[in-house]
């Protein structure tokens, strides 16, 4: 089965790898196949967040014939922070005058 690997080091940047995998492969295997966690100084332990088609799934889920396996950055910003930041930096501007 043919599946497609892909990590996002950084924002606009994405290392994709197609690999052949034998019926019954799990994400695990995927991952150790493609090479793309060694390559990036990952490692493949329970801190490791991976998943299929944009969600999240456990290392033995089961993979089907052109799935696209994701692996995930850890977050630097709580997204619920970095929206508060958003709103008052906004609300600074306006209040100053600006756009």
């Amino acid at each position: 089965m043919r599946v497609e690997v892909a990590y996002s080091p950084a924002p606009g940047q994405v290392d994709r790898v197609t690999i052949d995998l034998p019926d019954g492969a799990c994400l695990q295997d995927a991952l150790r196949a493609s090479g793309l966690p060694a390559r990036h100084g990952l490692t493949l332990d329970a801190g490791l967040r991976a998943g299929v088609w944009g969600r999240i799934q456990p290392l033995e889920a089961p993979l089907r014939e052109r799935d696209r396996v994701e692996i995930y950055r850890p977050l630097r910003v709580d997204p619920k922070e970095a929206r508060r930041l958003r709103y008052r930096q906004r609300k600074e501007r306006l209040q100053a005058g600006g756009g």
